[in-house]
């Protein structure tokens, strides 16, 4: 459940900033008029998201069980793609992205023509991109877990980053927004690390993979995945009570590769920064 949590809370966060920025700066050019095209474009995305989640849930349900399996890897390995390009693309476009915003908000109401529909599209690719690897995400966590908890969790995180992001907007709330996406960055990696080791095995399942299947150890006896600590770890670390040897490689050196590479130092001169809007100026988040 926290795992969902967190992640929700970060996308949702990440839209919120954008979102947010883009309505800062409308208002902050006299283009306040514009408001109600950035709420049409936020509606278009989460419609979106919320149809495509329907949709792959729906088409799943209708799949044999060894296909069902192969659907499951699928959407697992896209998940693991999503959330390691998610932190990464914010790691290096933090420093940047409230420019490239104020930037294309310019050019989209400068057009001649259809500036209505240039500012609707911006805020639309921008909120469907955090929806949709949303879904992508909470499919493979809903693989991996039941019951009512996930769901419920992740729903808060939404609530909780809907409810920041007016914070921050209105100026009542300073984060170290650099700080939360780092850390909340290697969590992602390691739930990202769960889920490619889980889509190992249904690669299996649906018999499209058979090596280095000799389990690597058997803690069923010790912590069960159905034991309360053993369904937290395996929430948020994508804990096995018997996994393959193969399984064990791949968490192992995924974790090892993305950890080393996201948290190297970045090269002097690229420090990046978050920008949290505030109602009077766009001043740089405290601690950026």
């Amino acid at each position: 459940m926290l795992a969902s949590f967190l992640i929700m809370l970060r996308e949702g966060l990440e839209a919120a900033l954008v979102t947010g920025i883009i309505a800062t700066y409308l208002r902050q050019t006299g283009r306040s008029a514009w408001m109600p095209l950035v709420w049409v474009g936020i509606f278009l995305a989460v419609a979106l998201s919320l149809f495509v989640g329907a949709a792959l849930q729906w088409v799943s349900a209708e799949f044999p069980q060894k296909y069902q399996e192969l659907f499951e890897a699928c959407v697992g390995l896209v998940a693991v793609v999503i959330l390691t390009s998610m932190v990464f693309w914010m790691r290096k476009a933090a420093r940047s992205i409230k420019a490239e915003l104020h930037d294309s908000i310019d050019a989209a109401l400068s057009a001649p023509k259809g500036a209505a529909w240039a500012l609707i599209g911006l805020v639309f690719f921008a909120v469907a991109r955090e929806g949709l690897e949303s879904i992508f995400f909470l499919l493979a966590i809903f693989q991996q877990s039941s019951g009512p908890g996930v769901p419920l969790a992740a729903l808060a995180g939404v609530l909780v980053s809907v409810a920041a992001g007016f914070a921050i907007y209105a100026g009542g709330l300073r984060l170290n927004l650099r700080r939360f996406f780092r850390w909340t960055g290697v969590f992602i990696l390691f739930v990202a690390a769960g889920i490619l080791a889980s889509a190992l095995g249904n690669l299996h399942e649906a018999g499209l993979w058979n090596g280095l299947q000799t389990p690597a150890y058997d803690l069923s006896r010790v912590l069960p995945v159905s034991s309360v600590v053993g369904t937290i770890l395996s929430g948020i670390l994508g804990y096995q009570e018997s996994p393959s040897v193969g399984e064990i490689l791949l968490y192992v050196i995924f974790l090892g590769v993305s950890l080393f590479f996201f948290l190297k130092p970045p090269r002097p001169g690229k420090e990046a920064s978050v920008y949290a809007p505030s109602p009077a100026t766009e001043r740089p988040n405290a601690g950026a």
